[in-house]
């Protein structure tokens, strides 16, 4: 079980701010009159406490209280520029923003969990026992802002009032992070006590990039305090380690759903998307998948775009399983974007349409931003995430230097889309009806496959397994990613797993509103199939037939071939639908091609993920009954048919 509050808050231990009145006398020696009056509309005594200690932990020159005003928005968009965290484009409101060359994502390797002795932690992450993490806070936080402006602003994580929000404190040197959030987040500041009385709790992030040189980034440190719900960072700048509402508050809102919503809650790695199916209806697909796998793509596909990236869901009291985006904006990854694959996303990034923020991609010597996979003719030279690049550069070991690293990003405003849904600012959320898992798989699962009931779909979500992106610094290989949500799960994996298996099969779903939970997968290579070359075997924009499919099969409107895996799609209905949506023929062969079952790969899988999680603690036994089954199953069909088995053979 997750204990709230237990033990002492490390930043109170060191700034020593323990009351209201002591708040106020600090407010009064730090900030001007200007900036006290602003704190002063802030009545929660915990609150007021937090940013005290935080300005005495880092010891800013000036402390500037952001109200979420046009003229506070401006004002850090300026900073951001004056600071020399970002540059000017030619496009209208467009900048670039370079991290160190060596962060060019989540620094996993310095990011550890701030535990009580006996804790429980999840063994996909490190953890630091709070004694050793306050000495490694005071030492390495203590005076990081020394000279510089400390940013304080007051957002929500999600619309105001829904009932799975989550009110958030920003606090950083960084007027980057700080312009970010206001692209990504809902500013709360007049709402902000009222918020944290209607949820009974608020999430803290303190940040501070310190001097920014790359020389610091051993010292680049990620913290997150499970028992009081703050987090720290310093000596870094990427957003996905600073930028601590993202996945920082994801970890506590996985913790709040696990522990303590009594199975009615998740925080899941989705995007949220609308499917317009046959009489003008939208039924709603919440789908997970690793950084760099293609989430952003998927949600694009959709006809009603909510978020790309994360999903707070609950049972509400009409049976129905709800879901909001905790943001409001996307920090995309841009490698691949172009116009056939994210036509919505490109008319943003090249046009005059909204703020855009760019990180580490190539700007040209006209200030034209360029990256991997645009679909453009590529400029000769220019600068990058490295400093200066030309076409053929290479590194000191000889190794091809990219245009753009394979990280890098775009941060806008998602209601600039051609495709945005006003259903994401509703506190009653969407209901969902479809769950997706998906990961960069090359060679085993189909594009699309359903669960024959809620466990299995939940096993489905249990076994992604996905090449390693450039989301992380360090990794490499094909690796696990259960639920594309491990990262970011504070518990023991067996703690979620039991948590998804009683909120799928919970009693107050009614069974009009049932979901199905289904398999994605478009990353299948032609060498995998038996052809040549790594080329997709399909196109990216054959996502909307796979994602109509699914939107039809839960409304009882196709049929689906039975198999051990689950239920796949008929060829029939697919070409239809091919024809329909993605306006191209579908070849009976790459049918075959993509749905035969490769038995021998599939069990190999099952094999890996038998013995990953028979290392786990505390699993659901009813996780090793499913897979063992289904390998069992999978074998008696290999003995049949072969370890090829196309779809026709079952469908007999």
């Amino acid at each position: 079980m997750l204990e709230r509050k237990k033990g002492y808050d490390i930043v109170t231990e060191i700034g020593g701010v323990r009351t209201v009145d002591a708040a106020y006398d600090l407010f009064g020696k730090r900030l001007d009159a200007e900036h006290v009056r602003r704190i002063r509309k802030i009545e929660n005594p915990e609150v007021l406490i937090k940013i005290a200690n935080a300005i005495a932990l880092c010891d800013p020159k000036t402390v500037f209280v952001f109200t979420g005003s046009e003229k506070d928005r401006a004002f850090v968009r300026q900073l951001a520029l004056d600071q020399g965290e970002e540059k000017k484009l030619p496009m209208k409101n467009h900048t670039i923003h370079y991290d160190l060359k060596d962060e060019q994502g989540r620094i996993i390797d310095r990011t550890y969990y701030i535990i009580n002795e006996g804790d429980k932690v999840s063994s996909l992450g490190q953890k630091m026992l709070r004694d050793q993490a306050m000495k490694e806070v005071k030492e390495k936080m203590g005076g990081i802002m020394k000279g510089r402006t400390m940013l304080i602003g007051f957002y929500i994580r999600g619309p105001a009032g829904a009932p799975v929000s989550n009110p958030a404190l920003e606090i950083t040197s960084s007027a980057y992070v700080l312009h970010s959030a206001n692209i990504l987040y809902r500013s709360a500041y007049d709402v902000f006590d009222k918020e944290v009385e209607h949820c009974g709790h608020f999430f803290a992030n303190i940040h501070s990039e310190g001097t920014n040189r790359l020389e610091d980034l051993p010292n680049a440190r990620v913290f997150m305090d499970r028992s009081w719900w703050t987090t720290y960072a310093m000596f870094c700048t990427y957003a996905g380690n600073t930028l601590l509402m993202k996945k920082g508050n994801h970890r506590f809102a996985v913790d709040k759903a696990v522990y303590l919503s009594n199975n009615q809650n998740l925080s899941e790695h989705m995007f949220i998307t609308g499917i317009n199916g046959p009489g003008g209806r939208t039924t709603w697909c919440c789908g997970a998948a690793p950084s760099g796998c293609g989430k952003t793509t998927t949600a694009m596909a959709g006809d009603k775009f909510v978020g790309d990236d994360l999903a707070q869901m609950w049972i509400a009291e009409d049976g129905a399983i709800h879901a909001i985006n905790p943001e409001c904006g996307i920090f995309g990854i841009v490698e691949d974007v172009n116009r056939e694959g994210d036509p919505h996303l490109m008319d943003l990034l090249r046009k005059e349409k909204c703020e855009v923020i760019w990180s580490n991609v190539l700007i040209d010597e006209k200030g034209v931003p360029h990256w991997t996979g645009n679909g453009e003719t590529p400029p000769a030279k220019g600068r990058n995430f490295q400093g200066e690049w030309h076409q053929g550069m290479v590194d000191a070991k000889g190794k091809p230097v990219p245009m753009s690293h394979p990280n890098s990003r775009c941060t806008v405003s998602a209601s600039a889309l051609a495709n945005y849904s006003k259903e994401n600012e509703n506190p009653k959320g969407v209901v969902a009806r479809i769950f997706t898992y998906s990961g960069r798989d090359s060679d085993t699962m189909p594009p699309v496959w359903v669960a024959r009931n809620s466990d299995e779909g939940v096993v489905i979500g249990a076994c992604i397994v996905s090449a390693a992106t450039a989301t992380e610094v360090g990794a490499s290989g094909v690796k696990r990613a259960p639920w594309a949500n491990a990262p970011f799960t504070p518990g023991p994996l067996g703690d979620y797993m039991d948590a998804q298996f009683k909120f799928y099969s919970h009693p107050k779903i009614a069974k009009k509103h049932q979901p199905i939970l289904a398999g994605l997968n478009y990353f299948l290579t032609h060498e995998a199939r038996g052809g040549t070359g790594k080329k997709l075997l399909g196109e990216k924009k054959d996502v909307k037939a796979w994602l109509a499919w699914l939107e039809r099969r839960v409304h009882g409107e196709v049929g689906a071939i039975e198999t051990p895996i689950g239920f796949l799609p008929k060829y029939e209905d697919l070409k239809q639908l091919f024809g329909d949506l993605v306006k191209k023929d579908y070849p009976k062969d790459l049918y075959d091609k993509q749905f035969s079952l490769y038995v021998d790969n599939i069990v190999a899988r099952i094999d890996l993920q038998l013995d990953a999680y028979g290392k786990e603690q505390s699993v659901p036994p009813k996780f090793f009954d499913i897979m063992k089954k289904q390998r069992a199953d999978l074998l008696k069909l290999k003995e049949k048919f072969g370890a090829i088995v196309a779809p026709d053979k079952l469908a007999r």
